[in-house]
């Protein structure tokens, strides 16, 4: 068995041989056959966040998806057993509200007309819509994850867990049922999160309007003034507030015979507060109009005074006189402030968070009690505000406004253009509503929550140390009930008189206490079931309406996936917390909190040990990715084009493995391909032509010698295996680490080495120019090297990596490796031999010394087929100098085509020193003291410059200036005897290269000798 010869780079189709890697990967059964051979191996667990299969995977999908597969591929290369198994989110909003659109559902009252039943199974029947869909992306992107033993949320067993964990908090006194003032949906008639509210902000315009409020027995008769952007709430205004400490001011419009109070901050907003100047009128006239004030007084004071009613709707409420408990009062708080409306802001607590805070605290309302609240749960006015009965909320507006204008109480009324949410799936406005709700006393675990943040690891860390721990520590108590159908039920079952509760924690727990076989826990398998009072003579428990925030769901998930406690209990608790999450940044205030929420109050310990959070991928303009807009290439014709290990790589090489945002182009997918894969390939395709040359040449299979019996002389031979050491030990810390955003950059240049250096340096001796022993050694060690790269790369390409394994591993002796370059263990981080760090550092600065000598002639015009006389590399590394002018002197000479390499130590020879300071290093650090210090750097001489170079630091106007805070320039200076036109010099601040550009006539013989040989060697090449 040997390689096969390969296709040219032009002729090879990246993605077509990722469909034949898929066949083989289906033949071998790879990812099973990986998971039986690391059993028995220490487990690494990685929970897979689930997504909804109602629509198709985006490019958001893809890029968690990359990470997650990266990760655990990895892990299981380095002797970890990786269970993958692919979840899917069943339940909540975005499915009834598919199901909402097809049967054209359009209240609640509709569900209940059908039957919850029927509605259920509609939903049910939809959830795996695009699952197949899913799966054949997922498989296509090389990602293994199990989708046979996959997890779903509907599942009966993953139910059950999520009843055990709201039952344990029910136990431990973290479950209590209240009132919220919650951003809601009434398209979809139901409340949403404060993350859900945050996903669909736009512009609008909406009125704002400024109404009075007279206050009772005033000697002015004076007004309160109150300015709004939603006058539907004005019907339920049971106070006002202002802020204890603001100047507020009465004035008198003179010109109306009105008396209103408002902040004196404020008073510009009202029209006609403020004397206006005439059209027309010249610069000495006085302006005409404006207000009288007739006294100031700090908003304390203003505190209890009562008023007159808009309406009449909840007139009963109102306080008596002088008590501090009831309606229609003045109350203060700190919230108010004075950069917009008048100062005064009107109470509606069932529609405000601050107005239900403000009237609790202030005795307008009581804690339990039923709040003015006349809007159902399809946002219509109810019968309690009659006028306005059956008009949706913001259609009512203009009806409201109108009736407030005929009562005279319209101060002014115009509108507003501001950033407004609307609803995430159903794209109509969302109103703030009182729901009743059960709630998971988050702030009274905050301090935990803060702690166990602490102990997990996060990339990047300040995604962690910022913005998840703000959220934490302003995190308040989570609403995780909904007044919907589709969900996993509440499982409280309460009597009339809500004086018994019972909190069921297992299906069979529930088949006890009812008497009924349970076989789904679904609405409409529970809902009829009914739990017999303790007190004789009582009416039997019912269920309490409510479902799950499916975010509930989410955050079980790591207890529901295994049917937690009641199925792999030992399995669970040996390996919790997880090892690995991974999701998109806006999953800090969803999925990684309701995780830390949840594994806190349940076990006080962190869901998991390390997270990478990754950005958002928006269109090529910086706009979100939209389908109506179509502002991006569909995914699986970009996979169809370019295949999927150019789509990883680019993704994984972005600035959104960071957390940052990443505007996809295809043309950076197509560049993947052509500057990192088509090299690497040519490479391995040089590599096995040279391999079947020798074989034809010798006779015989060729059988590479091993890393550890390997003794190469020469000294790339020796650089390139010390450049694979560095790359197997670089990545294992980078991947420790999680840290994949270092890796793949890594990768990269270690590729172009390869092909650049490598490859291109040694093409002579690959092809045997030295003799068949030296090129057995350095195909030897290019082969080596190409099958680590093969191992390490495998996590990031996984086709491109098996393709080139199954072709490699033909050289090896049958049945000595494995068939899959996904079932082999991760490189080996061998030790670094004595020499390694010198001869990478020397050939760097070899590379150096090319590039900067090609610039040289281009700039100069002195093409590379023309020889020069003598290039000079000088540098004050003796080290360098010596592997420059030994070993390495054959490839800069043929490189750059010169007869002679001389090398120089003294920097002062062909330059002259000068220091500048780096401005945006020290300014920071300095400040003021820049001045001085920059000066003081300017000014210093070429020795001092040398002995900073040498050490790394020195002292300057009290200051110890460190390595790389000054630029040390050298400008080149012609040696004497010569002109500017004889000699030419390049440097990069370390090296500095100078080149003789004198022509003589046997330079000239030269070249043209060379050019001869080189056009004959092109006409055999056509000819054979």
């Amino acid at each position: 068995m040997s390689v096969a010869d390969v296709a040219e780079g032009k002729d090879y189709s990246f993605p077509k041989e990722e469909e034949k890697i898929l066949s083989l990967w289906d033949r071998l059964d790879a990812f099973k056959e990986q998971l039986r051979r690391t059993e028995g191996k220490p487990e690494y667990i990685f929970y897979d966040g689930p997504p909804f299969a109602t629509g198709l995977p985006h490019y958001g999908h893809i890029l968690a998806g990359t990470l997650k597969d990266i990760v655990t591929r990895y892990a299981a290369a380095t002797g970890h057993h990786v269970t993958r198994r692919f979840g899917w989110d069943c339940h909540g909003l975005p499915v009834e509200y598919e199901i909402d659109k097809k049967l054209n559902v359009k209240s609640r009252d509709d569900v209940l007309k059908m039957g919850i039943g029927t509605y259920n199974e509609e939903c049910r029947s939809i959830v795996m819509r695009y699952s197949k869909e899913w799966e054949k992306t997922v498989k296509r992107l090389g990602r293994w994850i199990d989708f046979e033993n996959d997890y779903k949320t509907l599942d009966p067993s993953f139910m059950e867990s999520v009843w055990w964990v709201f039952s344990q908090l029910y136990e431990k006194g973290l479950v209590y049922r209240g009132f919220k003032v919650m951003p809601f949906s009434t398209a979809c008639s139901t409340p949403l999160s404060n993350f859900e509210a945050g996903l669909n902000y736009k512009d609008v315009s909406d009125p704002a309007v400024m109404i009075s409020f007279p206050v009772i027995d005033d000697p002015d008769g004076a007004a309160l003034v109150a300015w709004t952007t939603t006058p539907w709430t004005l019907p339920s205004n049971v106070a006002l507030c202002v802020h204890p400490e603001l100047v507020y001011v009465k004035v008198r419009d003179n010109e109306k015979k009105k008396v209103y109070i408002v902040a004196e901050a404020r008073l510009p907003a009202v029209p006609g507060a403020v004397p206006k100047a005439k059209k027309g009128a010249k610069k000495d006239d006085k302006p005409e109009g404006g207000f009288e004030v007739l006294a100031k007084m700090p908003g304390k004071e203003l505190v209890g005074l009562r008023y007159k009613p808009l309406f009449d709707f909840f007139a009963p409420l109102a306080a008596a006189p002088g008590s501090s408990k009831g309606a229609f009062r003045v109350v203060a708080d700190t919230y108010v402030t004075d950069d917009s409306g008048t100062g005064v802001v009107h109470q509606a607590p069932a529609f405000g968070e601050d107005d239900y805070r403000v009237c609790l605290a202030n005795g307008v309302c009581e804690k339990g009690d039923s709040l003015p609240c006349p809007v159902d749960l399809n946002g219509r006015f109810t019968e309690e505000v009659y006028l306005f009965k059956g008009l949706h909320v913001k259609d009512a507006d203009k009806e409201i406004v109108a009736a407030i204008k005929e009562a005279g109480r319209l101060v002014d009324n115009s509108a507003i253009t501001h950033s407004y949410p609307f609803c995430w799936r159903s794209d109509t406005p969302l109103i703030y509503r009182a729901v009743p709700s059960w709630f998971v006393k988050v702030e009274e675990i905050k301090e935990r929550l803060l702690h166990n943040n602490m102990l997990t690891y996060w990339v990047p860390s300040y995604v962690k140390e910022k913005r998840f721990h703000n959220w934490l520590e302003n995190a308040h108590d989570w609403a995780v009930s909904r007044s919907r159908f589709w969900g996993t039920p509440i499982p409280i079952w309460v009597s009339e008189d809500g004086e018994e509760v019972v909190c069921i924690s297992s299906k069979e727990e529930l088949e006890q206490l009812t008497g009924e076989k349970v076989t789904d826990l679904h609405r409409h398998f529970i809902d009829h079931l009914t739990i017999p009072s303790k007190r004789p003579g009582q009416p039997p428990l019912r269920r309490v309406d409510d479902v799950f925030d499916c975010w509930f769901e989410s955050g079980s998930m790591p207890y529901g996936q295994l049917h937690y406690p009641f199925e792999n209990k030992e399995l669970f608790e040996a390996n919790f917390p997880a090892d690995f999450v991974a999701e998109g940044l806006d999953q800090t205030r969803g999925w990684f909190y309701t995780l830390m929420v949840l594994s806190t109050a349940l076990f006080d310990k962190p869901a998991f040990k390390h997270l990478v959070c990754n950005g958002l991928v928006l269109a090529a303009d910086g706009k979100k990715m939209s389908k109506r807009l179509k502002n991006y290439p569909d995914p699986t014709e970009v996979i169809d084009k370019y295949g999927a290990d150019a789509l990883r790589l680019y993704l994984i090489n972005s600035p959104v493995v960071r957390a940052e945002t990443l505007r996809f182009k295809e043309e950076g997918v197509y560049a993947v391909v052509k500057d990192v894969f088509l090299p690497w390939y040519n490479a391995y395709r040089f590599l096995v032509q040279n391999i079947l040359r020798l074989e034809l040449e010798t006779g015989s299979r060729f059988r590479p010698v091993s890393p550890a019996e390997l003794r190469p002389s020469n000294v790339l031979d020796r650089w390139i295996g010390a450049a694979s050491r560095s790359l197997t030990a670089y990545v294992a810390t980078e991947m420790g680490a999680y840290r994949l955003y270092t890796v793949v950059p890594y990768l990269v240049k270690f590729i172009e080495n390869l092909t650049n250096v490598y490859v291109r340096y040694n093409r002579k001796r690959l092809k045997g120019s030295k003799g068949g022993e030296d090129a057995q050694v350095a195909l030897s060690c290019l082969f080596n090297v190409l099958l680590d790269v093969c191992k390490v790369m495998a996590p990031f390409t996984p086709f491109l990596t098996e393709s080139m394994y199954q072709n490699l591993r033909g050289a090896l002796p049958p049945g000595e490796v494995p068939e899959s370059v996904h079932w082999c263990d991760f490189p080996t981080a061998r030790a670094s031999l004595e020499g390694d760090e010198r001869i990478q550092l020397s050939v760097d600065r070899m590379q150096r010394v090319i590039e900067l000598g090609r610039t040289i002639r281009e700039r100069r015009n002195k093409p590379l087929k023309s020889p020069l006389t003598k290039l000079v590399v000088v540098h004050s590394d003796m080290d360098f100098l010596d592997d420059i002018q030994g070993e390495l002197r054959e490839y800069v000479e043929s490189e750059l085509n010169v007869r002679s390499l001389e090398v120089c130590a003294d920097p002062l020879k062909y330059a002259s020193l000068r220091a500048q300071p780096d401005w945006q290093v020290l300014g920071k650090r300095l400040g003021k003291s820049m001045g001085a210090v920059a000066n003081a750097i300017k000014d210093l001489a070429a020795d001092q410059i040398l002995s900073y170079e040498k050490s790394g630091s020195i002292e300057l106007a009290g200051h110890i200036i460190e390595a790389g805070e000054i630029k040390v320039l050298r400008d080149f200076r012609a040696p004497e005897g010569t002109s500017p036109d004889d000699v030419d010099a390049n440097g990069d601040g370390e090296v500095l290269v100078v080149l003789d550009l004198r022509v003589d006539e046997s330079l000239v013989a030269a070249g043209l000798a060379r050019e001869m040989v080189n056009r004959f060697g092109r006409i055999r090449a056509r000819c054979a």
